[in-house]
């Protein structure tokens, strides 16, 4: 496990907890297998533009029939991707933000789920086109809602990276954290106790 992509999301940068919790994990992968080489994309600072009509049509329309703008946008969406296959391993920062993930999260998911490049149909159904490998999903909340209705990301994470063929995924969980301090606390020590069981 020599390059690690680091996909963070948090409005707070590298203050908020997501990303501390993807520091640690770092740090523990870093333990256990020595030098790691990382790549990192930060969401909040350098946010992918939103999905919309024009984007979408450049998706869906030819290689030969793409005006420079749409053959841009198809690059962009590339780069992504390729930075995910030059991956040994993912390790994400999710902050949950009014029930869901980031809206940036969600603009990346949209520019990397490409029919025929990271996905496709087939008569028997989706199948993706990825190579499966580690991802670490560090999620952290104000609340209590793992395992609950009320944790929309766990499925939906898990749903869509394994559309695209990533399934081998590894989420770790800091909640309650805006409940006191003395069970912030407590959440983060159990999340970290966590990350360094995962990355043994």
């Amino acid at each position: 496990m020599k390059n690690i992509l680091v996909i963070t999301a948090s409005i707070f940068g590298q203050d908020g907890q997501s990303s501390q919790l993807v520091k640690h994990t770092l740090d523990q992968l870093r333990e256990t297998h020595g030098e790691i080489r990382t790549t990192y994309r930060d969401l909040a600072a350098e946010p992918v533009p939103h999905l919309d009509a024009s984007r979408f049509g450049a998706f869906i329309t030819g290689a030969d029939d793409r005006d420079g703008h749409q053959q841009q946008v198809v690059d962009y969406s590339d780069s992504l991707i390729q930075e995910i296959k030059d991956a040994d391993a993912i390790v994400m920062g999710v902050p949950m933000y009014n029930f869901g993930i980031p809206s940036g999260l969600k603009a990346y998911f949209d520019h990397i789920a490409r029919s025929g490049v990271t996905f496709r149909y087939t008569e028997n159904g989706p199948v993706g086109l990825l190579e499966d490998r580690p991802v670490y999903v560090l999620a952290a909340r104000g609340g209590i809602y793992a395992g609950t209705p009320n944790d929309s990301q766990t499925p939906y994470i898990r749903s869509f990276l394994g559309f695209l063929g990533l399934t081998d995924l590894h989420f770790v969980y800091a909640e309650g954290l805006n409940m006191g301090d003395e069970k912030k606390e407590s959440a983060l020590q159990e999340a970290g106790r966590t990350i360094e069981t995962l990355t043994a």
